[in-house]
């Protein structure tokens, strides 16, 4: 059985965005979508306007979510299996659930109780930090949503992490008929002396480092898309920074994440929550164990 595109919907203009990115990612991905509507989800987005003070009402309003998220992406795309739900649960713990079963789990930058001050929801955030399965958060500029760029970036952590990640990444960039930019950056620990030879000899020890890593990742993965060009770049400076210009003429950043078992809350490192409150792009978080 083909595992599914899974979207969280709120009703919330964040969660509608993400829901037409998903509908467009499971049909070039030729896959089912299905989409999930946790009615637990205020507890962790803000109060929500209560209808009547009454659980009738509230099953009211999460049928219509449902009912209307479902016409949309029929809509959007009439050919394609959609699966609506309501689950009564909260929502990262049902989106987490769903992530066991789902090829790509998507979400919205905000939900609907949140602060438009605040770069991203908690729901959002949450997942992206515990989900089994890739998650990608939609978020950035409206070209950039909308894909619009024809560029897929990924950033190239250590080789062992960054190898789902640039699987990822390559399949997206050749469902989407694009090129990828793998990206690693180096930064070079201050010099003991003073003398600018040893600097710029130990720059250059660090530069061909992070070269060789950015070939050491890529050679097996490329074999499997010989049809994706791919673009290497190494850039002096801190990853959680230096991806935000990359990622600002993207359709998508991808991001590897390292997931330790029995460990509780949140698996992400500086580089991902960087990109995911502040990349210009829909970023996607691939977890690595």
């Amino acid at each position: 059985m083909e595992r599914p595109v899974v979207v969280g919907v709120d009703g919330s203009d964040g969660s509608l965005a993400a829901l037409d990115w998903a509908v467009a990612e499971a049909a070039r991905l030729r896959l089912p979508l299905r989409v999930v509507h946790a009615s637990l989800w205020e507890r962790y987005e803000g109060s929500v306007p209560s209808f009547t003070g009454e659980r009738q009402a509230e099953e009211l309003a999460e049928q219509h979510i449902i009912a209307s998220s479902e016409e949309r992406a029929r809509r959007l795309s009439p050919e394609l299996p959609v699966d609506a739900v309501a689950l009564p649960d909260e929502a990262v713990a049902a989106l987490v659930q769903e992530s066991l079963g789902a090829a790509v789990l998507v979400t919205g930058s905000s939900g609907r109780g949140a602060v438009k001050a605040f770069l991203l929801g908690s729901v959002s955030l949450a997942v992206a930090g515990r989900a089994h399965c890739p998650v990608v958060v939609v978020r950035g500029e409206e070209r950039n949503v909308k894909g619009m760029s024809d560029r897929v970036v990924v950033g190239v952590g250590e080789a062992d992490e960054a190898a789902a990640a640039v699987r990822f990444a390559l399949c997206e960039a050749e469902a989407r008929g694009c090129g990828l930019e793998a990206v690693r950056t180096w930064r070079a620990p201050p010099p003991s002396v003073d003398p600018l030879t040893v600097l710029d000899a130990t720059a250059r020890a660090y530069e061909e480092q992070a070269t060789a890593v950015l070939a050491e990742v890529l050679e097996e993965a490329m074999a499997e898309h010989p049809g994706v060009s791919v673009t290497r770049t190494v850039l002096e400076g801190p990853a959680h920074r230096m991806l935000l210009g990359p990622a600002a003429d993207a359709d998508l950043l991808v991001l590897g994440a390292t997931r330790q078992q029995g460990r509780p809350g949140l698996q992400l490192g500086r580089v991902s929550h960087t990109a995911l409150h502040r990349a210009a792009c829909p970023v996607a978080v691939v977890p690595h164990r």
